[in-house]
């Protein structure tokens, strides 16, 4: 099973929004990270073939995806951005309901969405309204919807924005035991939930993938470029001011600064490991204070 991405281009009038990606992808986590505006929904909905591509082509298993229609939306389950549910409907009704739109019979469904709902941890809510979810709970009956044909193809986009952490870590979880046999692609600017459980990571910027690899080997890219340096806590916003400050911790009478820079920025800096985190900041800088 692959998914292929052939040269895609997607232009509105003559903006590029994504521009000349190419990759192919086999079942397993990949993390789509980038910031707002870098093309990343834009790339995702041509991957559920709701946008037609301007040019270029994606594939599944060699087959064009705006050509096979009904089949490949049997075989892929899609969270947007914003997943839209009916508040007063319960958890239970809802899956049934969006199971007739995918033409699951009846009696399928009844068999299996209490067993999804069970996954997803929402069994204890099952007749309950879903107005009363917090969102980690939308989010989780989401997945719930996305994976109610067992599709090939899971795509979610920003699916943890605005969750707490403790939800984000079980959503974490969630997406990891749903990966086998299946391609899954998570669309994020959260740096930690890519960290945590994707298996191959794309930094899209400006339409763009820029750098693509396993956290490894773009952690690599960073290395060498990531510093620590003391300095007094008056100087500490003149430097922040200059440079890309990753982190900043106070140490006793001292400040702690962690630089993102091609050069040493002082003598007295001191080479650091890479993180994710710092190969995003190196592409992403953030903004600094006039």
């Amino acid at each position: 099973m692959e998914l292929s991405l052939n040269n895609i281009t997607k232009k509105y009038g003559d903006k590029k929004v994504v521009n000349n990606v190419t990759t192919t992808m086999t079942p397993g986590v990949y993390g789509l990270l980038g910031a707002n505006g870098a093309g990343k929904t834009t790339l995702m909905r041509m991957m559920t073939a709701i946008l037609e591509p301007t040019s270029g082509e994606i594939l599944f298993d060699k087959e064009n995806i705006m050509k096979m229609g009904a089949e490949y939306r049997s075989i892929l389950g899609y969270l947007p951005q914003d997943f839209g549910y009916y508040p007063n409907s319960s958890a239970k009704d809802f899956l049934l309901y969006i199971a007739t739109l995918k033409g699951i019979p009846s009696k399928t469904a009844k068999e299996l969405v209490p067993k999804l709902l069970e996954k997803v941890g929402l069994s204890d809510v099952t007749n309950k309204k879903i107005k009363t979810f917090s969102g980690g709970m939308k989010q989780r009956l989401g997945i719930a919807q996305a994976i109610l044909n067992n599709p090939h193809i899971l795509i979610l986009d920003e699916p943890t924005a605005g969750l707490d952490p403790k939800e984000r870590v079980k959503f974490r979880n969630l997406l990891s035991s749903l990966a086998q046999n299946r391609i899954v692609i998570l669309s994020t600017h959260i740096v930690s939930d890519i960290e945590a459980i994707a298996d191959k990571v794309f930094l899209m910027k400006q339409g763009e993938f820029v750098s693509e690899g396993s956290i490894q080997e773009l952690v690599e890219e960073v290395n060498g470029h990531v510093w620590e340096l003391n300095v007094n806590p008056k100087d500490a916003d003149k430097w922040e001011a200059e440079m890309t400050v990753a982190n900043l911790r106070r140490e006793n009478e001292n400040t702690i600064l962690r630089i993102i820079s091609e050069e040493t920025p002082s003598e007295y800096a001191k080479p650091v490991v890479a993180t994710l985190e710092d190969l995003y900041l190196y592409h992403f800088p953030m903004e600094r204070s006039k």
